[in-house]
């Protein structure tokens, strides 16, 4: 090949590698960064574009869409020593691509490591119980947390969600011990308040039988006096009746007596046959 064709041919590639460099198409959803001689020089916008070949290159391609982060599992303690186990997505998007390409050497890593410190520096500050029930303050106090570092990167974060935030299963162990034990403490304080109120009540029954029987007693007490005065003003002087229902009740009594099977001796009082002559309505025998 002579050198009338090659040197059209390089004139003709020259051209066509100029002008490759030179024209720029960015899509949409990006925006790149220009550079000249090394130093930044433009952001180029979607659509089409145009650089001095040679001079300018695309240093960076950035992304404007909205970024997903995962943040991986990790172990974080709370106030009280207990192990959690926490993970989360982090939302993002770069909103200036020169600060994302120049303010930070890995910004999803960065992102993602900020997004894991914060989660343990909230989750410390706060109880087990307030941490497992608190996911909505926990996901306002980190997107608070990273809002002002991120800045300086370029990148604003739309929010944080907790993927998950769980006990780890030794944790998991001792809560379920913990929650066996407090069962256990509040059967025993049942049965402990329900014989206490057992006991209460036969103690009250106890003292209510015994005013009744007291009363009952009083009553009966009145009753006999009663029936004594009633006696009394029904004999009068007359001392007759007396005698005779005294003399009827003990000879009630001494007939108890001879037929009791107990008995096997019968002692008759010494003034007998004054009894009975006071019983007969006379005198003494004689």
């Amino acid at each position: 090949m002579n050198a009338a064709v090659i040197i059209p041919l390089v004139f003709f590639i020259f051209i066509v590698v100029t002008i490759a460099k030179g024209v720029r198409l960015v899509p949409q959803g990006q925006e790149w960064i220009v550079e000249r001689l090394g130093r930044y020089r433009v952001t180029l916008k979607p659509g089409l574009n145009f650089l001095i070949p040679y001079m300018d290159a695309v240093g960076y391609k950035m992304s404007t869409k909205d970024l997903i982060l995962d943040v991986q599992q990790q172990e974080v303690i709370t106030k009280d020593n207990a192990v959690l186990l926490a993970n989360a997505l982090c939302f993002a998007k770069i909103t200036d691509p020169t600060k994302a390409a120049y303010g930070i050497e890995d910004y999803d890593q960065a992102v993602r490591s900020l997004t894991m410190t914060s989660l343990r520096s909230i989750i410390g500050g706060m109880e087990l119980d307030e941490a497992l029930s608190s996911r909505d303050k926990i996901k306002a106090l980190l997107r608070e947390a990273m809002a002002e570092q991120t800045i300086d990167w370029g990148i604003t974060i739309r929010s944080v969600e907790i993927q998950d935030i769980k006990p780890s299963e030794s944790m998991q162990r001792a809560m379920e011990l913990q929650a066996a034990a407090e069962r256990e403490r509040k059967a025993t304080v049942t049965r402990a308040e329900g014989a206490k109120t057992a006991a209460i009540l036969e103690a009250e029954a106890r003292l209510e039988s015994a005013k009744r029987d007291g009363d009952a007693q009083v009553t009966l007490a009145n009753a006999s006096a009663q029936a004594i005065e009633r006696v009394k003003e029904a004999i009068g002087t007359d001392t007759g009746p007396m005698i005779y229902l005294l003399g009827e009740k003990y000879i009630g009594a001494m007939e108890k007596l001879a037929t009791s099977n107990n008995a096997k001796t019968i002692v008759l009082p010494a003034d007998i046959q004054d009894t009975i002559g006071g019983l007969m309505g006379r005198g003494k025998v004689r």
